[in-house]
Parts: structure tokens; sequence; C-alpha cells
């Protein structure tokens, strides 16, 4: 048998690289490990690991170096392993070659420090080696290897012929009869999952639908949804994905947002459809499609059964998919709009097939047999984006939860035999709350991908359910650029490739801070402030539909006169070499006494108490006081009159400066969250301690008070009259 991991390796490697002798290392490691694995090795020196990816980047490396006699065979006890060979030690990497190596990626990264101490520490306390540098790139190279050789990147643009479609057809040749999509107990191989997208795409074609057209679809997560966005892509339609939970008046806004003839509803939605159909104007030339779900009742009047309409149609590529651009728009996605009205933004081709190589490749790693499973809505870029894209491209299979649960989430992981899943910040915290569980690590999870896991929960979230690998990242629907966790380091967003810059900002004036030249300045190490990303043609910035929704998204005059900027509208943390944290978003954040308080970081100390299930901070108004004051609704699973708030207090006493500890407690039964559960606050800012528009219980930290009081009708009356001063 070949030993692909010897013990004395790892021990190896750490001398070589405290000796600096990486040329003698690089390729011996990559040939017995697979550069995806040496930090973990290095890290943890005592550990073997032995499953299926391990061997065959070992057989692949190994076959393609022993053809080159780079490396040779060698014995160890009695057991056939390999070494580097004098070709190799003489011709694959020569010293000044790794200076060119280290000089790739200090353009990354930044300058870094070089002696015997092989590490550097930055103002902010993150940690970065010279061991992370050299594997770091390692990996990239890695994972790019196959695309670099073939060309990939130079097929990719807004200009080349790539599209979701014709990444599905490539698939139904190369992996015909891999897994593609695993729905409850439905499962589709990507021959098949080419074919049902062909029969509806050929269906569109028949009604003489233009390229460029606008469809709305309202269906919930199910593999018809995944049939008609990947039929706009191949046929040059737009299929504006409407929110499934919007209703009544957002729900007409969304409907109406664009001009169409062609709507699909699913059964799950018809009656949220009925409710605004009208309001919608719609005329005889309209045509209402109904999708069959469960099968519960009849084809409505006035509908037409789309899936009748389909079965029969061509299973063929159709003509069209050769000639689609990757700037061309497949789908539309609504924002989560919880500042205002939702707004449409365009996902074009371009993006998903570069989430393809960015998150599926660089990131994930995802191999054939990898089963990607996503509870979020399809219809949103993480799901999209982070998850179907890094599935498709080395033919990996996803498992489609129609929604998120709790109750579910671990028994589908194991029912479908799970190796990865896409988060938000609010599902890893759902999973964390739940009481510890012996099966917590029985599962086949080893990496995740999302954005929004809150650092004090971080490692310990990887810890109790055994989870190896977090790609953590930042990004926008309508931007094209992104921070992303490449490295695999704890707590932070990553690193960022495109051109970027973080600033200084004004929070009490809302607006970023220029110097004297009339020019915005750059934050410190260790120092937040406002993400920008230089928008370099018109497809860095995806954009909405709306005009004015555009233009608020854009900065000029950022560092000269006529350069433009994509307004993020977040706070971000420069926390060196090239790497990041997220603070919070700039709507959320507020000014109390001088100072500014990120309620995403309060909301984390409060979340972390445990008579505390779910917090939401935010900034109200009290008469005649400058700033605001921080006031926190949440979800306890005691009463209020049993609630302990001397422990409430003994945390956020010492986890949060004195100006951020919120001076109101308000007690809710439920907080409603958009699909991607986020909290929309616009309500509850508007109620602010006002015990006249709420039944719920509040409490207040009056001053010279140590203390949280209910809030009753005289001491609001005292405090609207100014009788106590905060």
């Amino acid at each position: 048998m070949i030993n692909t991991i010897p013990h004395k390796i790892p021990g190896l490697i750490r001398e070589h690289l405290e000796k600096g002798n990486y040329d003698k290392i690089i390729l011996f490691s990559l040939a017995v490990y697979g550069s995806h694995k040496l930090k973990e090795f290095v890290n943890n020196p005592g550990e073997s690991i032995d499953n299926r990816m391990d061997k065959a980047l070992f057989f692949q490396w190994a076959d393609k170096l022993k053809k080159n006699q780079f490396i040779e065979e060698y014995e160890l006890d009695d057991e056939i392993s390999y070494r580097i060979s004098s070709k190799g030690e003489d011709e694959v990497l020569s010293y000044p070659e790794v200076l060119n190596i280290i000089k790739m990626f200090e353009e990354i990264f930044g300058p870094i420090e070089k002696g015997k101490n092989l590490s550097s520490k930055s103002v902010s306390g993150y940690r970065i080696t010279y061991k992370d540098y050299i594997f770091g790139l390692l990996t990239l190279l890695w994972r790019l290897d196959s695309f670099l050789l073939k060309g990939e990147f130079d097929k990719i643009g807004p200009d080349k012929k790539v599209s979701l479609g014709k990444c599905l057809e490539r698939n139904a040749v190369k992996f015909p009869n891999n897994k593609a999509l695993l729905f409850e107990d439905q499962e589709y191989a990507y021959k098949e999952l080419n074919e049902w997208i062909n029969r509806y795409s050929n269906f569109f074609l028949s009604l003489g639908v233009e390229r460029g057209e606008i469809i709305n679809v309202f269906l919930e997560n199910r593999p018809e949804l995944m049939f008609i966005m990947a039929a706009m892509s191949k046929i040059g339609t737009i299929g504006s994905l409407i929110n499934t939970r919007q209703r009544s008046a957002t729900l007409r806004h969304s409907l109406k947002l664009n001009p169409v003839r062609i709507y699909l509803i699913g059964e799950e939605l018809l009656d949220a459809f009925e409710e605004v159909k009208g309001d919608l104007d719609l005329t005889q030339e309209d045509k209402l499609y109904f999708i069959v779900d469960k099968g519960e009742m009849d084809i409505p009047e006035g509908y037409i059964d789309f899936r009748a309409q389909v079965k029969n149609q061509n299973i063929k590529n159709p003509s069209t998919t050769a000639d689609i651009l990757g700037k061309e728009t497949y789908v539309f996605i609504f924002t989560s709009g919880t500042t205002g009205l939702p707004k449409a933004a365009h996902i074009r081709n371009v993006h998903t097939v570069g989430s393809m190589l960015g998150w599926g490749k660089m990131a994930l790693n995802m191999q054939p047999d990898d089963i990607y499973y996503i509870s979020l809505p399809i219809y949103h870029s993480n799901a999209l984006h982070i998850g179907w894209a890094s599935a498709i491209v080395n033919g990996s299979a996803v498992a489609l939860a129609r929604r998120f649960s709790v109750r579910t989430f671990w028994k589908d992981i194991t029912k479908f035999k799970a190796t990865c899943f896409n988060y938000i910040g609010e599902i890893c915290r759902y999973l964390y709350n739940q009481p510890p569980n012996p099966n917590d690590r029985k599962h086949t999870v080893y990496k995740i991908a999302g954005n929004g896991l809150r650092p004090e929960i971080w490692k310990e979230f990887k810890e109790r359910f055994g989870i190896r690998e977090v790609y953590e990242h930042y990004g926008m629907t309508e931007m094209q650029g992104m921070f992303c966790n490449y490295l695999n380091r704890d707590c932070t967003i990553g690193i960022c490739l495109s051109d970027y810059t973080i600033v200084k900002y004004d929070i009490e004036n809302d607006e970023p801070i220029r110097g004297e030249d009339g020019f915005l300045q750059v934050v410190d190490e260790g120092e937040a402030g406002l993400f920008l990303m230089k928008i370099q043609d018109p497809y860095t910035f995806a954009g909405y539909t709306s005009k004015s929704a555009n233009q608020q998204k854009i900065l000029e005059n950022a560092f000269e006169e006529g350069d433009i900027w994509l307004y993020s509208g977040d706070l971000i943390r420069n926390i060196g070499h090239n790497h990041a944290q997220f603070v919070d978003r700039l709507g959320d954040t507020f000014r109390w006494k001088g100072e500014n308080v990120s309620t995403s970081e309060v909301e984390d100390v409060i979340s972390s108490f445990e008579e505390v299930e779910h917090s939401s901070v935010y900034g109200i108004l009290i008469p005649n006081t400058e700033g605001r004051a921080g006031m926190a609704s949440i979800i306890s699973n005691k009463n209020h009159k049993e609630f302990n708030f001397d422990g409430l207090k003994k945390v956020v006493n010492e986890n949060l400066p004195k100006y951020a500890i919120p001076l109101f407690i308000r007690f809710l039964d439920e907080l409603s969250t958009t699909d991607t559960y986020k909290i929309p606050k616009s309500d509850m800012k508007k109620v602010g301690f006002d015990i006249g528009k709420t039944e719920d219980s509040i409490y207040v930290l009056l001053p010279d008070s140590t203390d949280y009081t209910l809030l009753t009708e005289e001491i609001y009356s005292d405090v609207m009259n100014e009788k106590y001063r905060f």
C-alpha cells in the first residue's frame, strides 16, 4: 500500500519552515498532502487525516510528479512512500521562484516581516505568519490549477459567451449520472436536470418571449424554481424572483415594478397572489400560469396548468444558449427591504459563473461527491452564488430544503449525507442556541460558507458541531467583488481581491469625513470605517432596476476628481494584512455620549446571556437629549417578572463600555424577520419607549440608578418632561 501520510512529515515540514527552506518543502508537501491541507497539518502535527479528498489529491499529484521524475519511491517501515528527487530539488522551485511566490502573495496581503521569527503582529491583534502566506498562496494556486491551465478565467467576462445554462449543459455531458439536485424524496442527475430545464426553455420560446423580456416568478424553494432560473439563463429572458414572504402592499409593489405579461405562480402562494391580483391592471394579453405543488387544489379559473404545458416539450438544448453573454441579466433578486420597499437587483450570468470559480473552486474546493445543503431561499444571492453555483462547478449535488427549520436541519443533513451547507449569522445562532445534543457531531458536514457568523460564537460553533472550515464572506447582491475568508482563519471576513478602501465616517452627521483637500480619508489599521468598492466598469456594480436607487449607491470624487465608488452603507474594520471584520450597518449604528455604538456588537453581548434567545438593538430619541439612547428588544425564555436583570447587568458591564449599555429593555413575544432572517427595526424605532403604543413590558435604566425599573405611565411622563437627565 501507499502511505499517504507518513508520520514524520508534519515535523519535517515545520523544521524546513523554521529554517526557511521553502523551496525544498513546497513540492514535496503538495505531492504528499495536497496544498489545501498543509496549514491543518502544521497547526495539528499529531493528527492524521485520512479521508477521500486527501487520497484523491495524493494520487493525482503523485502520478503527475512521478511521470516528470520530480519525486521517487522509497520504502518506509515496509511501506512504499514518495520523496523529492534530485531533479525535483534542482528544477521544480528554485529560491528565486519561491521569492516570486512570496512577492505575489505580498501584493495581496501587504508586506510581512522576514527573519528568524517568521511572524508579524498587527496593531489590531490579528496575527498571520510566514507559513500562512506560503500555504495560503499554494491553496489558491492548487484550487485554480486546472482552471488556469484550461484558460477558464480568460473565458469569463461580460462580453464572453458564458451563462449558468451553458455550465449546466456542460455538466450534463461531463457528469451525466452525478446527483445534481435532491429535494424531499425527489432526485435528479445532471443529465435529467438539464433535460427538465430544456423543457422549460423550449416552452418559453414557444410563447414567443423576447430576449430581455421580464417574467414574474412567485415560487418557494423547489426544483421548479431552479428549472425556471436556469431556463431564463438559456434563452435570454429575465425572471423577476418575487420574495415569497411579501404580502399586500409590498407584494403589489414588487409585482408591478417591471413591465410583464407572464406570471408564474406556485400553488403554495396562490392565496397571497390572489389578494393583490385585482390591483395589477391585468389584461387579456397577460398569462397566469399555475405551477402545481402538493396537488391539493384544482387549476384555478383564469390560470393555465404550467406542468401540463411543459411536460411534453423538447428535451434538447435550445440553440439560444450558445449566444448568451456574461453581461446579460437572467434574474432579478429583490433586496430584503429592511430600509424601505424592496429593490430589484440585476444578477448577470458573469456574476454567477464567476461565483462558481470564486466559491466552488477557490474557497470550498467542491468535489463531485460533495453534497451541498441549502435551506435559504434560492432567489437570494447567498443560496444562488455561495450555494448552487459552488455545487455546479465540479458536478456536486445540491440538497434543497423548502425553508430553514431548526427542528429538521440536522435531520436533513443526515438524510442527504451533506458535506457542507451555507448559512447566515442568524441560522448559526438558532442552531447554537439549541440545547447541546450527543448527536451534534454525528454528521458528514466539514465545511460551511456564508456571512454573519459572529465572533463570540465562532470557535464554539466550530468545536460543538465539528466544523473544520468556515468560509465567511462579506458582499452585496448588487455588487461584483467581495471579501472571503479563503485562508479559513477565525473571526474574519477575509480578503478582498477587488479594488476597495475603508474610509473614516462621521456617524453623527451620517457622511464620510473629507479632509482639507476635499477628499476622503482612509482609516488606520484597527479602525472601523465605511467600506467603498471602486467601480471600474458597468459590471462591477450590477445595480438595481431603479435609476434613483442606483444613484444613491454611488459616491464620486472620493480621492480624485471623477473617480466613482460604490457606497456600501456598511462599517468594516481594517485588521491588517488586507483582512477585515464586519462591524455594523450604518443605519443600525448610532451615537450616544459622543461615542459610536455598534448595534451588532451590543446584540452579540446581550444574546450571549442565557435567558435571552434573540435580541435587536437600536437607537431611540429622548426629548432634548443629544444623540440616541440604546434600546434592546429581546425574546426571553423567562417572563419579564422572573427575568434575571442582575445577571444581564453583569454580562453587559463586563463586555460593553458604559455608553453602549442599553438604557431600555423591551420584552417581545416574537421578532419579525425578513426571509433571510434580518430584523426590520423601523417599526420598533417608531414605538421607541412609548408605552402608549405597545402592550409590551419596557424597563428603563434611570440616571443614578444601577437597576432596571419597569417603565410606568408616571415614569414615562417624567422622562418626557425632562425630570430625568440622561
